[in-house]
């Protein structure tokens, strides 16, 4: 029987890496603005400090719902945009919308306490956010050489941290550079933050609509010569759910491996999302519990923009050296090193009076950051079949949301019974998970030789 020879993919420029992943800038602007503010809203809106894990859940468990069937069906799609771009192209769409929403949602509380609108607002807008950035991971995957992978999701790492520097510094540039007011009356959002998320919806849409149309993707015929066992998948009829909990049963032993990390990790990462403004504003900045509207809170509110903002530029700049450090010594040594130093700018909060000395630990939360976002999909990417690439960058993302949904439900309980209030305590014991999940890292089998794409 004559065997059909697999060519090799040609190998792309650094522009076409680029312009490939150039949507993901407005993905994370958009998300930068939602981490950053969604607790800072949600507040405003009558949520007390113990609950806002739980209005958080919305997050999670949308992604663990979205990404795995945006995945599958993906993998089975191909039309005139192509396999990947119709969905991130709806994404985005539906994504700008909710941005301009959700700062709004006082302004249809009569249909349901703004609150709960609020709530609302932040599941549609995440799930959004999933249904554009699921492909992206896929893309990098279909479209690259193994030996160009770790550079590709690389990039995404940098574009990633350059968009949440932008969103995550908007608000307080709004406020110091234009001089919108920063502060409004209980049950508004400030007009600095609703500005900001105006923007954020517009960059997003245009940010993926040039990856829409300066990216190309392999038709049916090209795939098949790069991958002709899976090459009948592509415009197959999808299977469904069931075929997803098959795929669910048989994935990759390094998937599994990597999924203990991924929960320390995103455990880690949502305590910091949820409870650093709150933290901040309470333990550095002595606001008192339930005041978020005095000009104290909103000063510690619109520094921990900032912040986050210092760790995201951090986590760009550090994807331009994390291939060679991953070169040099491993990927999974790369990666535990970035998440030790993650677990130590967490840890370190606590003890810090002064504001300007954060911006010491959110290096350290920028290492780990960076990694997070490139080094476990270079691992998985490898691991996984071509034809399921797709599906499985989804199914991945349940270790990524079901830690989040975990600390969603039990986090806020334990800051009010257990910490007395104190979110700081929160952060503490992210640093810890951090550190336990860079002890896990270093079990991870991953085979696959490492050739990074100098």
């Amino acid at each position: 029987m004559a065997t059909t020879a697999i060519a090799e993919k040609p190998r792309l420029s650094f522009w076409q890496i680029w312009n490939m992943s150039f949507g993901f800038l407005g993905i994370q602007f958009g998300f930068a603005l939602q981490n950053g503010n969604a607790s800072r809203i949600l507040q405003k809106f009558g949520a007390d400090v113990e609950h806002l894990s739980w209005f958080w859940l919305a997050a999670p468990i949308t992604g663990m719902i979205v990404q795995p069937i945006i995945g599958h069906y993906s993998d089975r799609t191909w039309n005139r945009l192509g396999r990947r771009r119709p969905y991130f192209l709806t994404g985005a769409i539906l994504s700008a919308i909710a941005l301009f929403l959700m700062p709004n949602s006082a302004m249809i509380a009569s249909f349901a306490p703004a609150i709960l609108v609020g709530a609302g607002m932040l599941m549609i807008m995440d799930a959004s956010f999933n249904v554009a950035m699921e492909p992206f991971r896929a893309l990098v995957a279909d479209n690259l050489p193994d030996s160009q992978r770790g550079t590709g999701f690389s990039v995404q790492t940098f574009l990633i941290g350059t968009g949440a520097v932008l969103g995550s510094l908007l608000p307080y540039i709004f406020t110091e550079v234009l001089h919108i007011a920063s502060t409004a009356p209980k049950g508004q959002v400030e007009d600095n933050v609703k500005y900001s998320f105006y923007a954020g919806g517009t960059i997003l849409l245009l940010s993926i609509i040039w990856t829409v149309i300066r990216t190309k993707e392999y038709s049916p015929q090209e795939y098949a010569r790069f991958h002709p066992k899976g090459a009948e998948e592509t415009g197959k009829p999808a299977g469904g759910l069931a075929e997803i909990l098959k795929d669910l049963s048989r994935m990759p032993a390094t998937m599994k491996q990597l999924g203990l990390v991924q929960f320390f990790s995103w455990f880690a990462l949502f305590s910091m999302w949820v409870f650093t403004t709150p933290a901040i504003a309470s333990h550095i900045y002595h606001v008192a519990p339930g005041d978020n509207a005095s000009a104290q809170y909103g000063k510690a509110a619109n520094w921990v923009g900032v912040l986050f903002g210092i760790y995201n530029g951090v986590s760009a700049l550090y994807a331009l050296v994390l291939p060679a450090i991953a070169r040099a010594t491993s990927r999974k040594k790369a990666h535990a090193f970035s998440l030790v130093m993650g677990g130590l700018g967490l840890m370190s909060v606590f003890l810090i009076k002064d504001p300007a000395w954060l911006v010491l630990s959110m290096v350290g939360i920028g290492l780990a950051w960076g990694s997070i976002l490139a080094m476990p999909y270079a691992i998985l990417a490898g691991s996984i079949p071509a034809n399921k690439i797709g599906v499985y960058m989804g199914i991945f993302n349940f270790f990524i949301t079901f830690p989040q949904i975990v600390n969603g439900i039990v986090g806020g309980p334990i800051v009010k019974y257990f910490y007395n209030g104190q979110a700081i305590y929160a952060l503490v014991l992210a640093g810890i998970f951090m550190l336990c999940a860079a002890i896990c890292v270093m079990f991870v089998d991953d085979n696959k030789s490492i050739r990074i794409a100098k």
